[in-house]
Formats: structure tokens, C-alpha cells, sequence
């Protein structure tokens, strides 16, 4: 990649410490669900109250998004190092012997409040490092170190949870979390946060950017409305045992890695295309599911291609928000974020009202209707102007 600013090497380490940040929040997000039966027995508490910590941090990150944008003046080679110094020592609290169920909720809280932030200054500040044609090929690299938690970070802390105790993954994404920080304070320079060409969007665009948010609040809302209760699915649907369901998760995962790394060099030459197609894969995988999700072959051709699609979505949107957010990103992106995980919430909410009714099937057809939703909102006619249709995007002349 060419660019100007910091020298190659040193915008390529910054990259790379972002990613290894990107997937350390990530793998500390979702790590409780695979070690739930082991931190359920070790601290007392019920598999609903370790399964709470899951869910009250994507909350947090989703309330505490847009008003944690009161650091947008800090320098970011700052505030990055203070967010991972959180992180790490978050990490290592919930870590230490004899901790308390209390104690480990505050600590997942705190950690939420430092990821809340991290996702929407880490976009500006890698972009900001490259030229502005680069933008979606950076995105599309950050994307890559998150989406590798699901398929290794998780199952990597699950088995070595399993074989050390729960606590140990915590001390080693602590580790991983000062590896970040130490690189970006010795690498990244001090800029005024509002400097620089990726601190604003390319295209100014209000209307561009409220269909953004509804395409990324529908489709995740339609993604997790199903995919919650995908266990389910797999074993009362497909008929797949335990040890089939795990393969085709990790499936899923190698799917989601897949797509993000296909998709991400293509973001800056097709910004309408990367965003609408994978939409319309998650619609028809949802929806297949439902219809053909009783053949197995059918249903991991499916899964696999649910996972390409949903971390895809995420990937193309936040490439978008950097292009028409009609002030600073940052707060753009943490708009997105907060948008995200309430689609997360109210997805999983949705499938929950819903599998008492219609059963687990029926949770994706509700899923694939609500993703049809997002797709319809994504290309209906008359938004060609606002750059978010299938016209072109506006340019900050005719705004």
C-alpha cells in the first residue's frame, strides 16, 4: 500500500497491532461462551449469569458507543494506549484467583467501555496512515483480525480453558493486549485527532448515512435472530451430534475469515457492490435455512454461507460510514457500533420471542425476512443520490 505520512514499515506495524487489538476484543468478547460450563461451576453461579457477561458487554459497547465520543479531542496515540492498557489489565483481573462473580462483571464492563471506543477510532487512525483510495482495502485488513477471534481466538481459549483452567486465556489476551499497546506507543505518531483526511468522510452524505445505520441495525437484527439459537438448529433441524455441530461452526467461522479477506481488496473499486451482495447472501442463506435446513449438505452449505455474509455486512458498512459520514467519523463509526450490537441484542430477543411460537426454524425465516428488510432499504429506487442505492455517490460539490 502507498500512502503518505509515517515511513511503510511503521504504518504496517501500527496496522498489524490494530488487528492483534481487533482480535483481542473480539476473543475476550465471546470467550465466555465457550468456557460457560467452567465458569459457571468454578465461581457458583448459574450458565444464564456467566451467559449474562456475554450479553450485558455487547449492551455496554451499544450504549456507551456514542457517549464515549467525549475523547474525540485526545490525541489517538494516547487514547489507544490507555483503551489497551484497559484491556490488559481488565484481562488479568478477571484472571487472579478467588475473583468474584461482581468482580468479573466489572471488569467485562470495563473492558466493553474501552472496546466501545477502540472500534471507532481504530478505522480513522489506520486509514488515516494511507492514501485515500486505500480506505477500504485498511477496513478490509482490520476486519481480518477480528473475524480471526471466531475462528481461532474462541476455540483456541476454549481448549486451553479446558485443559488449564478458565483463567489462563485471560492472563495470555492480557499479554496480547500489551503487545498492542507497547507497538502503537513506540510507532504511531501524536496527531491532532481532527487532522488528516480520514478524520471526515470522502462524500458528506446525511441520508446516505441514516440508510447505512438502518441496513446494519436490519440485517444484524435478521442474522442473530437465527443464528442465536443455531445450536438448535443444528441438532433438532439438520440432526447434526455434538461433535458434528462444533465442526460446523468452526466451518462457519473459516467462512466468516473467508469472506472479509475476499471481499476487503474490493471495497474501494465496488463500494455499492460489496455491501448489497453479501446482504443478499445472508438473505438467501437465512432463508434457505429455513426452507432446506433439515438436509444436512444444504444446511452447512448454508452456515458457511451465513458466516461469509454477516461478517462481511459489518466490514462493508463501516467502509461506507467512512465514506459518507456527514461529520467526523469517529462518531460516525461509533454509530455504527452502537447499531451493530443493539441489532445483536434485539436479534437475540427476537428469536427468543419467537422459538416458543414457531420453533427454532421459524426464527430463520424471521431472520431472512428482517435481512430482506435491509436489502430492500439498501437498493430501492430514489436513493441513487445519496450514495446509498445503485446510483452514484454525491461529491462534497453537490452538497
Amino acid at each position: 500500500m502507498g500512502g503518505t505520512g509515517p515511513k511503510a514499515w511503521r504504518r504496517g506495524a501500527v496496522v498489524a497491532a490494530l488487528m492483534l487489538a481487533a482480535f483481542t476484543f473480539n476473543t475476550t468478547e465471546n470467550l465466555p461462551v465457550g468456557l460457560l460450563a467452567l465458569m459457571a461451576d468454578d465461581l457458583r453461579v448459574t450458565l444464564t449469569a456467566v451467559g449474562a457477561l456475554v450479553t450485558g458487554y455487547g449492551l455496554t459497547v451499544a450504549v456507551a458507543s456514542l457517549p464515549l465520543q467525549v475523547t474525540r479531542s485526545v490525541p489517538r496515540r494516547y487514547l489507544l494506549t490507555g483503551i489497551l492498557g484497559l484491556l490488559a489489565v481488565a484481562s488479568w483481573v478477571s484472571a487472579l484467583g478467588g475473583v468474584s462473580y461482581g468482580v468479573l462483571l466489572a471488569a467485562r464492563v470495563a473492558t466493553a467501555l474501552a472496546q466501545a471506543v477502540f472500534w471507532s477510532v481504530m478505522g480513522p487512525v489506520a486509514v488515516g496512515m494511507f492514501a485515500p483510495e486505500r480506505r477500504g482495502r485498511v477496513i478490509g485488513l482490520l476486519s481480518v483480525g477480528g473475524s480471526l477471534a471466531t475462528v481461532a481466538g474462541v476455540p483456541a481459549g476454549t481448549w486451553l480453558g479446558g485443559h488449564t483452567g478458565w483463567r489462563t486465556p485471560f492472563v495470555l489476551l492480557g499479554v496480547l493486549a500489551l503487545v498492542s499497546l507497547v507497538t502503537i506507543a513506540a510507532l504511531l505518531p501524536t496527531s491532532r485527532p481532527q487532522d488528516g483526511h480520514a478524520a471526515y468522510g470522502a462524500a458528506p452524505d446525511r441520508r446516505g448515512f441514516r440508510t447505512v445505520m438502518a441496513v446494519t441495525a436490519l440485517s444484524v437484527t435478521g442474522a442473530f435472530a437465527g443464528f442465536t439459537y443455531v445450536v438448535a438448529f443444528l441438532d433438532e433441524v439438520s440432526g447434526f451430534g455434538e461433535g458434528a455441530v462444533s465442526a460446523v461452526l468452526l466451518a462457519f467461522g473459516g467462512a466468516a475469515l473467508a469472506g472479509v479477506a475476499v471481499t476487503g481488496p474490493l471495497l474501494d473499486r465496488f463500494p455499492r457492490a460489496t455491501l448489497t451482495v453479501p446482504v443478499a447472501a445472508q438473505a438467501v442463506a437465512l432463508l434457505g435455512l429455513w426452507a432446506t435446513g433439515h438436509v444436512p449438505v444444504a444446511s452447512v452449505a448454508l452456515i458457511m454461507v451465513l458466516g461469509a455474509s454477516v461478517a462481511t455486512v459489518f466490514m462493508a458498512t463501516q467502509s461506507r460510514v467512512l465514506r459518507v459520514a456527514p461529520g467526523r467519523t469517529e462518531t460516525a463509526l461509533a454509530a455504527n457500533s452502537a447499531a451493530y450490537n443493539v441489532g445483536i441484542a434485539a436479534g437475540a430477543l427476537l428469536g427468543g420471542a419467537l422459538l416458543p411460537v414457531v420453533g427454532v426454524r421459524g426464527t430463520f425465516l424471521a431472520g431472512g425476512l428482517f435481512t430482506v428488510a435491509a436489502l430492500v432499504v439498501q437498493t430501492r429506487p430514489g436513493r441513487a443520490r445519496d450514495g446509498a442505492g445503485i446510483g452514484p455517490w454525491r461529491t462534497n460539490a453537490e452538497l
